[in-house]
C-alpha cells in the first residue's frame, strides 16, 4: 500500500499519446527478463505501429504515479462466431501485465487487474484467459483465476 507521502497511483485507458511510455515499459520488461540492456533502434517505431494496429481489439490500461508510467496490462477481445437465436458473445485474453520493480507489491497490479476485469464485464465477456508467469500465479489465484481444464496449446515456434 502507498505510504502517506507517496503520490497516488492512477489507472486509465491508454491513448495513442501514451505509445512512447508503453514502449518504455515494454522495453524495460524485456531487459528485466534478459538480465541485460537491449539495444534495438527500431523498437519504438515497431511498437507504435503494433499499438495502432491493435487499437480496435485491445484495451491497454496504464498505471501512473506523479505523471510517470509505472505499469500496464491489456486485454484482447475475441468476438465469437454468431450462433442462430443466441446473443453475440466474446471472450478476452489478458496479457502484457507489467509493473516497474519499485512499484510492485503496492497494489498497482491489483488496480490494473480491476480495470481490465471491469472492461471485460462491461462488454459482457464470457471468460478471461491468461498465460501467467510462474511468479504471477498466486496473484491471479488471489483474484479468482484458476487452472483451465478445457484449453489446449501447440507450440509452433520458440
Amino acid at each position: 500500500m502507498p505510504q502517506v507521502d507517496e503520490p497516488p497511483i492512477t489507472i486509465r485507458l491508454a491513448r495513442p499519446a501514451d505509445t512512447a511510455a508503453l514502449a518504455r515499459l515494454r522495453h524495460g520488461w524485456s531487459e528485466e527478463n534478459a538480465g541485460a540492456p537491449i539495444e534495438d533502434t527500431s523498437f519504438n517505431e515497431e511498437f507504435a505501429q503494433w499499438f495502432a494496429d491493435e487499437a480496435d481489439r485491445r484495451a491497454t490500461y496504464l498505471a501512473e504515479s506523479a505523471g510517470l508510467a509505472i505499469g500496464m496490462m491489456n486485454v484482447v477481445v475475441f468476438q465469437r462466431m454468431p450462433r442462430p437465436a443466441q446473443p453475440s458473445t466474446c471472450w478476452c485474453y489478458l496479457g502484457n501485465a507489467f509493473v516497474l520493480p519499485d512499484y510492485r507489491n503496492r497494489g498497482t497490479g491489483r488496480q490494473l487487474l480491476e480495470a481490465v476485469l471491469g472492461h471485460a464485464q462491461a462488454i459482457n465477456a464470457v471468460r478471461i484467459v491468461l498465460a501467467p508467469s510462474e511468479r504471477s500465479v498466486p496473484f491471479y489465484e488471489r483474484a479468482g483465476f484458476g487452472a483451465a481444464s478445457m484449453l489446449m496449446a501447440m507450440t509452433l515456434a520458440e
